[in-house]
């Protein structure tokens, strides 16, 4: 390891002199020695820091899928019988064309591995140049919605590959839902955060008000993530473990058991369900 010289002015201790031990630990790592041709002038030698090792690349944290997925859109909602009589609320996804692989990512080249899917096609004139030069080297048609899915293994996959919905879910298996809730605009506690109401009856001045916010003098704000009135909705939210009850072909819709965020139209990300310890690992 290199030393630095720092010339100090300041007196020096002798080596005779007692030393602290808070002291003596830091004073045992320099080496001191004086100028012969210029007192009090001392010459002082440190260690120095260890280099700083150059970045490979930034370390990239995101959400492990357990397998590839498709994205679809909402048609909405309604009643199911399946064959033994049983009514069944489900939510019907359409496909449009699209869930085509655009690009293949692999730990070499960027850190991790996922597989870069598209979905819906549009005019070219919807697009940026950067998208259209992204898409047409590979020959794929212009789309709408980019989105990735993080795999353990991307062997397989290759770009401009269609994704067949058939092919990857069956009826009867589990999904993760991905979407974006209905907005709600700017809602009060009692609907964003389901807070309890004051008495409605004569002279009550809390009926539907916040109430108490935080002391006064201590500590004098309001904390951090207090609930409050706000703006509700708008957000991206997923629904988990939701079963396939049907799937036609011919039509090219899938029926999910239950309600999937969002209004009808909205964009939906379809992923097998996430069962840490058999389909994804632990850590």
């Amino acid at each position: 390891m290199a030393a630095v010289t720092l010339n100090v002015r300041y007196p020096v201790p002798p080596a005779h002199a007692s030393l602290t031990s808070t002291t003596s630990s830091f004073l045992a790592r320099l080496t001191i020695s004086p100028r012969t041709n210029r007192q009090p002038l001392y010459s002082v030698s440190f260690p120095s820091k260890p280099p700083i090792a150059p970045r490979r690349g930034l370390a990239v944290f995101m959400s492990m899928e357990a397998g590839v997925g498709v994205m679809g859109t909402k048609l909405g909602m309604m009643t199911y019988f399946e064959p033994e009589g049983k009514v069944v609320p489900v939510t019907v996804v359409g496909f449009r064309e699209g869930n085509i692989v655009t690009q293949v990512k692999n730990v070499a080249t960027d850190g991790y591995d996922a597989v870069q899917v598209g979905y819906r096609r549009v005019r070219d004139k919807k697009l940026t140049k950067p998208e259209i030069g992204h898409l047409s080297k590979i020959g794929a048609i212009p789309m709408r919605h980019l989105q990735e899915f993080r795999l353990t293994s991307v062997e397989g996959f290759e770009p401009n590959q269609k994704l067949v919905m058939e092919d990857i879910f069956k009826e009867g298996d589990l999904v993760d839902v991905s979407g974006t809730t209905i907005g709600k605009g700017f809602q009060g506690g009692i609907k964003r955060h389901n807070f309890r109401r004051g008495p409605m009856t004569h002279g009550s001045k809390s009926h539907r008000a916040l109430g108490s916010i935080g002391a006064g003098t201590t500590p004098g704000h309001v904390y951090k993530g207090k609930k409050m009135p706000g703006r509700m909705g708008g957000t991206k939210t997923k629904i988990r473990k939701l079963k396939i009850v049907k799937i036609d072909s011919d039509l090219r819709v899938m029926m999910v058991q239950g309600a999937v965020p969002g209004k009808p139209g909205n964009l939906l990300r379809i992923a097998p369900a996430k069962i840490v310890g058999k389909n994804i690992p632990k850590n």
